[in-house]
C-alpha cells in the first residue's frame, strides 16, 4: 500500500511523467483527476495527502474538505484560482513553481522587443500581400543610444536587461518601489517614478506583479505621457494594461507599437480590436514555454508536495 496519496487536479497535460517520477519515489501513489470542477476535486483529493493544481478552482469548499492534505502546489507562478487565506486558516502550506521559466519569459520579451523595433511581424504580413519598399510608411528606428524602461525589476527584467547589453542602450531607466539606489548602481540603471519613466522611454517592458496598485496601471493617462514612437512590451500579466485605453493609444498613434503576450480576457476574443491593428504583435500567452521549461515546472511542482510530506515544508512555500 502507498504511504502517501498525491491528487492532480489538471486536465492540461497529456502525461504526468515527471511528477511521477518525483512522488513515486517517496512511496506515492499519484492519482489525476481531469475535472475543473469543485466535486471532481473533493472526490480526488479529500483522502490526499498533497494536491498539484494548474488551473482547477481551488475553492474554500475544496479546501473544507481536505481531510488530510499538507501541502497544495501550483504549477506556475501565480495562484488565483486558489483559496489562499482557506488554506493558510487550516494550516495547509501553498506553493508555486516560481523560477522555472525566467530564460524563457525573458527570451520571449527580448523576441517581442525585436519584432516591434524591426517591424518583423508587421512587414511578413506586408510582403505576403505583394507589398515592398514599406520603409516609408513603417519607419524603423536604431536600439543604440535609446532608453529602455522596465516597470518592476525582478529576476525576468533582470534577465532581460541582461539580454540586452550588447545593444548599446543609452539609459536604462527603473521603476519599482524595492529597488534601492545601492541596488541601482550594482545593476547599471536609474531609479525613477512611473510617470518620468513613460515621458522618457523610447522602449517600455512590463514586469510587475498584479496587485490592487497595480490593476490597470497602464490607461489612458499614462499612455498619453509615452512618446509617439514608444514602443510597449508586456510579457507580466493582461490586468496591468487597460485594454481600451492601449487599442485607442495604438489607433490614435499615441504610442507606435506593442507586443503583448497577456491579455485581460484569455484567450484573446476572436473579435478583439486588437486582432485588427497592424501595429501590434500578439502571442497567446506563450512566454513561459520551452520543453525544457515545461519539464522543469512538472517537475518542481511535484517535489513541493514531496519536501512538504519528508521535510515539513515545500521547496517553495508562498509566504501568505
Amino acid at each position: 500500500m502507498a504511504k502517501y496519496k498525491v491528487t492532480i487536479a489538471d486536465s492540461r497535460y497529456p502525461a504526468y511523467d515527471e511528477e511521477k517520477r518525483v512522488l513515486e519515489a517517496i512511496g506515492a501513489e499519484v492519482v489525476v483527476e481531469r475535472s475543473d470542477t469543485e466535486e471532481g476535486i473533493v472526490a480526488q483529493a479529500r483522502d490526499a495527502d498533497g494536491l498539484i493544481v494548474n488551473l482547477a478552482p481551488v475553492t474554500a469548499k475544496v479546501v473544507a474538505a481536505l481531510e488530510r492534505c499538507r501541502c497544495v502546489s501550483r504549477y506556475g507562478v501565480g495562484y488565483d484560482n486558489v483559496a489562499a487565506a482557506a488554506l493558510k486558516a487550516r494550516g495547509i502550506a501553498l506553493a508555486n513553481v516560481p523560477d522555472y521559466c525566467e530564460e524563457d519569459v525573458s527570451d520571449h520579451a527580448m523576441a517581442l522587443f525585436l519584432d516591434c523595433v524591426r517591424k518583423i511581424s508587421r512587414k511578413d504580413r506586408h510582403v505576403r500581400r505583394g507589398e515592398w519598399n514599406l520603409t516609408g510608411v513603417q519607419p524603423v528606428r536604431r536600439i543604440a543610444g535609446r532608453t529602455f524602461g522596465f516597470v518592476g525589476y525582478g529576476m525576468i527584467a533582470r534577465r532581460v536587461h541582461r539580454k540586452l547589453s550588447g545593444f548599446g542602450l543609452g539609459r536604462v531607466l527603473v521603476s519599482d518601489p524595492v529597488v534601492t539606489q545601492e541596488k541601482a548602481a550594482e545593476y547599471g540603471v536609474e531609479t525613477t517614478d512611473l510617470d518620468t519613466l513613460l515621458r522618457e522611454s523610447d522602449f517600455v517592458s512590463l514586469h510587475a506583479p498584479v496587485l490592487p496598485s497595480t490593476r490597470g496601471m497602464m490607461g489612458a493617462a499614462q499612455f498619453a505621457l509615452m512618446k509617439e514612437s514608444a514602443i510597449l512590451i508586456n510579457t507580466a500579466r493582461g490586468p496591468l494594461v487597460d485594454q481600451p485605453a492601449l487599442i485607442a493609444a495604438l489607433k490614435s498613434g499615441a504610442i507606435a507599437c506593442a507586443g503583448l503576450d497577456v491579455f485581460e480576457q484569455e484567450p484573446l476574443p476572436a473579435d478583439s480590436e486588437l486582432a485588427a491593428l497592424d501595429n501590434v504583435t500578439l502571442v497567446d500567452h506563450a512566454g513561459w514555454y520551452s520543453e525544457e521549461a515545461m519539464v522543469e515546472l512538472k517537475t518542481k511542482a511535484a517535489q513541493n508536495i514531496a519536501d512538504a510530506l519528508l521535510k515539513g515544508a515545500p521547496t517553495y512555500p508562498v509566504c501568505l
